[in-house]
């Protein structure tokens, strides 16, 4: 069934004369951000005085700006009613908490059972810049990573949210549990990180052509064979934590794909069972709201394995550990 789009006018105001196209049309729309706005443009959704024109376009006063929005294709995705919990929720974004084996938005191999598929379900609007398959994903975590993530509910407050992220406004940070006792209490690593060639669903560090990758490290405690790590991020890579511990020699505990080698029979040998996903929780976000201008900070607790393996941890580092590798 066809929809017809929306018609908005509007007349360019003497105040106004002067703006690009694109500026004036990001202005004026409550959903466009101004990569959408030129985008629109581009496909000739936006006219002045009749004529198909450039998002650079400088207006004169008395121009007349028309918008024909095409509402957006009905997405595939199903709503479904998961436990999800949603920690805040405004007109503009959500805080919600990913349990860990949850895997982020539908892909080969999950179409249902997603953060998305329950965002849908939970949520009146989502935005649309991600496409059918990510409505309202700014940014996602590891299926086996559990923690906070932030859901834009419109296509302005993603763009706000996405900018946040790549200027280091907006705070993300990490709990983990490694392999080995690391000494300095805080250091930064920084890489470039590609595709692994002899694993395409893998990265690695590399020393060209990747894209950096910045991890702040800070010591919350030291065990005799493990270390609890606080992590910050400044940039936001595929893997970027994973692959970092990894780099140090000092891999997560529970990681499959970049973990330690024997981990399931060292850890059996001190009593401790192996946990079924790498110790990894993004257990706090800090930042300015976009539009109230509000700080905001979340915070969400360990998760029940994370938990018990700490409390593991703790026990048997009082009655004592042997050496890694031993």
């Amino acid at each position: 069934m066809h929809t017809e789009p929306e018609r908005y006018c509007w007349q360019v105001k003497p105040e106004e004369a002067g703006r690009r196209l694109d500026v004036f049309l990001f202005h004026k729309s409550h959903e466009l951000s101004r990569s959408a706005a030129a985008r629109v443009i581009r496909e000739g959704a936006v006219k002045v005085s009749g004529r198909r024109v450039k998002s650079g376009l400088v207006l004169q006063a008395g121009d007349a700006v028309e918008y024909l929005h095409f509402p957006p294709r009905a997405c595939e995705t199903r709503p479904e009613n998961l436990p999800l919990d949603i920690l805040y929720e405004d007109n503009h974004l959500a805080i919600v908490v990913k349990p860990a084996g949850m895997v982020t938005h539908p892909a080969p191999g999950h179409k249902s059972g997603t953060l998305v598929n329950a965002l849908l379900y939970k949520l009146s609007s989502l935005s649309g810049v991600g496409g059918q398959q990510r409505p309202g994903i700014v940014h996602r975590l590891d299926q086996g990573t559990s923690g906070i993530l932030l859901v834009a509910k419109n296509d302005r407050a993603h763009h706000a949210l996405t900018l946040g992220i790549q200027q280091r406004l907006i705070s993300r940070i990490y709990e983990a549990l490694v392999w080995g006792r690391i000494e300095e209490n805080e250091f930064v690593v920084e890489t470039r990180l590609g595709r692994d060639p002899g694993n395409r669903t893998r990265f690695k560090v590399v020393s060209a052509k990747g894209k950096l990758a910045i991890t702040r490290f800070h010591i919350a405690r030291r065990f005799n064979a493990f270390t609890h790590l606080r992590l910050f991020l400044d940039t936001g890579r595929t893997h970027q934590i994973r692959i970092h511990c990894k780099h140090l020699g000092t891999p997560i505990v529970g990681d499959r794909e970049y973990g330690k080698r024997g981990e399931a029979g060292q850890l059996a040998r001190w009593g401790i069972p192996r946990p079924g996903r790498q110790m990894l929780h993004a257990g706090r976000v800090e930042f300015k709201h976009p539009f109230t201008g509000k700080d905001m900070v979340f915070q969400a607790p360990w998760p029940e394995d994370f938990e018990e393996i700490y409390q593991a941890l703790c026990r048997k580092d009082e009655s004592g550990f042997g050496s890694v590798g031993a």
